[in-house]
């Protein structure tokens, strides 16, 4: 097969073909009991000066990483474009999802087959002049994002309004007029170069007020879990950090809500003794 038919198939980049023919060391119609030239075919195009020249096409195998069945291979090649194992055995071996959900998480665990995902990955990377390191730095921004980072929360004075405006009283003892007022909550957006807008994913604007919603903050979590091999060193920190801040953050809320729980049962309890009831 072409180098272009290869790629088609397996739904990868040329150079990603041409990369397994170096790691792998490929040979052209490489045969084990004879040893022959490789087979070319010479076309004669004419250039626009009206000189021929000569185009070869070769012919190469199809390619073979070591080790691997070629439904191996296609399942690697699916699993690097859905990151779904259970779809990509389906896919791979035409079985129903059930044998697929466990013969796909058993595929994974294979080592030959996580060395060619991760070779598929990075030259899927590559070709999109991206790393590792920022694909992963994107999916952490999306699951730690702080809502205090797009929109400040607060509270000040405002008029109380009427049907006709703000309610104005009359002093009955100076005759002088004062407009009423309340303290109320407020949200505030921040402006847009504060912000970083691509971890945003809507934004609206309703009879209550205008506001967001960031990107789906579980799905990064769960993308984090699945791809950790990814992750650098200090990122792995940053994640075992902010893990650590998150369990705080809800110990004390059990602890508040233990706090709450218990003073309003002395509360009952002192109602009971007021009304001459029995505890």
């Amino acid at each position: 097969m072409k180098y272009k038919d290869i790629a088609q198939k397996y739904g990868v980049a040329l150079n990603t073909v041409k990369s397994w023919k170096v790691r792998y060391g490929w040979e052209k119609n490489k045969s084990k009991s004879v040893h022959t030239k490789p087979e070319k075919v010479c076309a004669q195009n004419e250039n626009k000066n009206g000189l021929q020249e000569t185009v070869t096409n070769e012919e190469i195998q199809e390619p073979q990483p070591p080790g691997l069945t070629d439904k191996q291979r296609l399942f690697c090649c699916l699993y690097v474009k859905c990151f779904n194992a259970t779809k990509a055995y389906q896919k791979a071996y035409e079985v129903d999802y059930f044998t697929a959900q466990s013969a796909g998480a058993r595929m994974l665990r294979n080592v030959k087959v996580k060395k060619e995902i991760q070779n598929l990955k990075q030259n899927r990377l590559n070709r999109e002049m991206l790393s590792e390191e920022d694909i992963f730095q994107k999916y952490m921004d999306i699951a730690f994002a702080d809502i205090t980072d797009y929109v400040e929360f607060g509270r000040e004075i405002v008029p109380v309004m009427g049907t006709f405006g703000p309610v104005i009283l009359k002093d009955e003892e100076t005759g002088t007029k004062i407009e009423v007022k309340k303290e109320v909550n407020v949200i505030r957006l921040r402006e847009s170069t504060e912000v970083d807008g691509t971890l945003i994913s809507e934004v609206k604007q309703g009879k209550e007020g205008t506001s967001i919603k960031l990107a789906d903050r579980m799905k990064a979590l769960q993308w984090i879990s699945d791809h950790m091999d990814l992750a650098t060193d200090e990122q792995r920190a940053r994640i075992a950090v902010l893990k650590s801040q998150v369990v705080q953050k809800d110990e004390a809320k059990g602890q508040a809500q233990d706090w709450k729980t218990a003073i309003i049962e002395i509360a009952k309890r002192r109602s009971k003794k007021k009304d001459g009831r029995p505890n």
